[in-house]
């Protein structure tokens, strides 16, 4: 997510009900949590013949200082002494932390001419501190809590400050999350720097160091917090001027009632050379946006959710929740499998009435993903054609009678001389419809064509590894050619996958699993190669499934609105607008989908294959 629309989709907010006690140890506005701690930290320090010390972790992209400088403020008024220390001067230098990452963050403009992938980091934040200024802040803060007669406050801030060899120390524990979406809007303003550093780096490198360092680092720190239990409170960072903060109890609550309810995550918008108007006009986009040519809504470590609590709403990153509540969210199967990752994403890739079509590109399979980027998986896709203008067509494997090395050899000329392709003469096409699902194993060439809209399903990876052959030698929104990427494409291309295989493996027609009055459902994409089985079920009032203790992903892809509710417990429900993307929760079991509109309805069902 390089550069997402600035807009903030109101349409996603999932309504739970929680204990009045829970309500209300929601604290709204900047200034009321601020006082809030204040207070907090003020009264503690009236039993204390010590300074109280008090830790601000946070999420990449938190911003601490407006909080911090009201606190110390507030206690300074009470005449108590706030010391502030930035554990963020206890990191390596900043060269020092290049040469660290130089295997994660490679610079072979060869394989990748705008340095766009890397290697996941394995390590922590211990990994990242200089030993000696660690260790001096660490005793001095020992030394601190030793010294009787002495009270105040210490406030330690900063990207991993509650780190285990610290937390002992700590009175108090934090966190202050945000959703991905902010943290690019926030560096795209110039306002968040890359640990270690002093000064902004320009913005793709500071999201390709994001992606491959700096989140996963935050992300293993704040799974630890959860795990331990060890955040005292949690406060949503996403609006600076809105804070909200509630005690680690709170959180507890609100997520383990969210996972109760059918729930739909808060989407990220996102322009593109080739992007279409149709979901810029379904969901309301101002005309300010150009197009929609991606619809994140439901990338797991891209988008966040929303809990309508009854007094307030209370957004945190969707990876969060999947982290808190990752079995009763996804199947114990799931999380065992997939090592706590939720296991698909889904987006809609617009073209409709846009420019063109989308790249020629291809996606890299398990061995290449681990290998080169340390990534957890196979990148598979799969489309679902939603809707359709003249002419619209989706591209998938070659031409029975193309010359595979003949078309390598053009795509290869192209990126170094700008020349023309006739990518026609090479590459397998099928006319689309709404409703016509076509699978895209790892190494399949593919592009979804002009004027449609497509759902996108894909598998589990942080990074995204597509392959662009070629771009029609079209400028990208910025006016800069568009990245081509042959080197990795030729080696993981799959030369054999033409028009017949193609007919035989990825574009089969529905199959009935089964049906009843006024009801069917049917498998409409499964393939060895993918873990993830598409269904569609099709009916007129209702119809009634399980999840078997593992998560499923539904989208109302033709009818007006549904409710889908558990069957246990009806007041378990959301009410599904036309192409909203809900997950039915693991641990809700035997659910119902029932028909509020006037028409008959479609709903593209994803889920996992479980291994027998």
């Amino acid at each position: 997510m390089f550069n997402p629309v600035d807009f903030d989709d109101q349409g996603a907010i999932n309504k739970i009900s929680l204990g009045e006690e829970t309500k209300e140890s929601i604290i709204s506005g900047t200034d009321e949590a601020a006082g809030f701690i204040s207070k907090l930290l003020a009264d503690i320090t009236k039993g204390k013949n010590s300074p109280v010390i008090a830790a601000f972790d946070g999420y990449t992209g938190a911003l601490w200082s407006q909080s911090l400088k009201l606190i110390a403020d507030n206690l300074k008024a009470g005449s108590i002494n706030a010391v502030i220390e930035n554990f963020g001067k206890v990191y390596k230098s900043r060269d020092r932390l290049d040469e660290l990452f130089a295997d994660n963050l490679p610079s072979d403009r060869e394989k990748d001419p705008v340095l766009l992938f890397g290697k996941l980091y394995k390590g922590t934040y211990d990994d990242i501190l200089d030993e000696r200024k660690s260790d001096e802040l660490l005793k001095k803060l020992k030394d601190a809590k030793s010294r009787t007669g002495e009270t105040g406050v210490i406030i330690v801030y900063g990207y991993g400050c509650t780190i285990k060899r610290f937390r002992p120390l700590l009175d108090y524990v934090f966190y202050y999350d945000v959703a991905p979406k902010n943290v690019i809007s926030r560096a795209r303003k110039g306002m968040l720097i890359n640990m270690g550093d002093n000064v902004p780096r320009p913005i793709d490198e500071f999201i390709r160091r994001c992606y491959y360092v700096d989140y996963e680092i935050a992300s293993r720190q704040r799974l630890e917090l959860l795990t331990d239990k060890a955040i005292d409170f949690y406060v949503d960072n996403n609006d600076l001027s809105n804070l909200k903060i509630m005690p680690g109890k709170a959180l507890d609550s609100i997520m383990s009632a969210l996972v109760k309810y059918p729930l739909r995550c808060k989407p990220v918008y996102l322009e593109g050379v080739w992007g279409g108007q149709y979901i810029k006009k379904l969901r309301n986009l101002p005309s300010s946006v150009r197009n929609v040519a991606w619809a994140y809504d439901l990338i797991p470590l891209e988008v966040s959710i929303v809990a309508d609590t009854g007094m307030t709403k209370v957004e945190f990153p969707f990876f969060t929740f999947v982290q808190k509540e990752g079995i009763n969210l996804m199947g114990e199967y799931c999380v065992k499998k997939f090592k706590g990752y939720f296991p698909v994403r889904f987006n809609y890739d617009d073209t409709y009435h846009g420019s063109g079509n989308m790249s020629v590109q291809v996606h890299s399979g398990h061995d290449y993903n681990i290998e080169n980027f340390g990534e957890h998986g196979r990148q598979d896709e799969a489309y679902y054609v939603v809707a359709t203008g003249h002419s619209a067509r989706t591209f998938a494997g070659f031409n029975e009678d193309a010359d595979v090395d003949e078309f390598l050899s053009e795509v290869k000329r192209s990126e170094k001389e700008y020349t023309v392709v006739d990518y026609e003469k090479y590459i397998n096409h099928v006319r689309s419809f709404p409703g016509l699902q076509v699978l895209i194993p790892a190494g399949t060439l593919h592009a979804s064509g002009r004027n449609q809209v497509v759902l996108e399903t894909g598998s589990l990876t942080v990074g995204s590894y597509t392959y662009k052959l070629y771009d029609y030698l079209r400028p990208d929104l910025n006016g800069k050619p568009r990245p081509i990427h042959t080197w990795h494409g030729e080696r993981v291309l799959r030369k054999e996958r033409k028009t017949t295989w193609v007919k035989e493996n990825l574009v089969r027609p529905p199959a009935l699993v089964r049906k009843g009055e006024g009801w069917a459902e049917y498998i409409i994409g499964e393939h060895d190669l993918l873990y993830f089985s598409l269904r569609r079920f099709e009916f007129e009032k209702e119809i009634m499934d399980d999840t078997g203790g593992v998560f499923h992903v539904l989208t109302l892809v033709d009818g007006e609105k549904v409710i889908i509710q558990s069957a246990e417990n009806p007041e378990y429900s959301y009410e599904q607008n036309f192409l909203d993307i809900v997950i039915v929760p693991a641990n809700m079991g035997r659910y119902i989908v029932k028909n509020a509109g006037d028409q008959p309805v479609c709903i593209h069902k994803a889920m996992i294959k479980q291994d027998t």
